[in-house]
């Protein structure tokens, strides 16, 4: 089970993809989760991107709060497609960025 909202997901990918944010207030946004939401974002990065299957989401939880030796927000704003990968990883798991966007905006 997802620790972090959907709708805080999109917004994470708004931010990473609008120019106009800098990139110290998307950091900041996601430097502001807590744990549990920092472990769901990197769980979802990863399904995004292959490392993990959809079914193994709670696996991908753990992993990410075991080995988190490094600021969330470094990790992840340094990763290249990060939020293509956010956005993969929710249709993944079933939830739509496309209906979380309706309501976001």
């Amino acid at each position: 089970m997802l620790d972090i909202s959907p709708r805080k997901v999109v917004h994470i990918i708004f931010q990473a993809r609008e120019k106009n944010w800098a990139e110290a207030e998307l950091r900041a946004f996601i430097a502001g989760l807590n744990d549990d939401e920092k472990a769901s974002l990197t769980a979802i990065t990863w399904i995004g991107r292959d490392t993990f299957d959809a079914d193994d989401l709670e696996e991908a939880i753990a992993t990410a709060r075991a080995e988190a030796t490094a600021p969330t927000e470094d990790y992840l704003v340094g990763m290249p497609l990060f939020a293509d990968y956010l956005e993969d990883g929710l249709e993944k798991l079933g939830i739509s960025p496309t209906d979380e966007e309706e309501e976001f905006l």
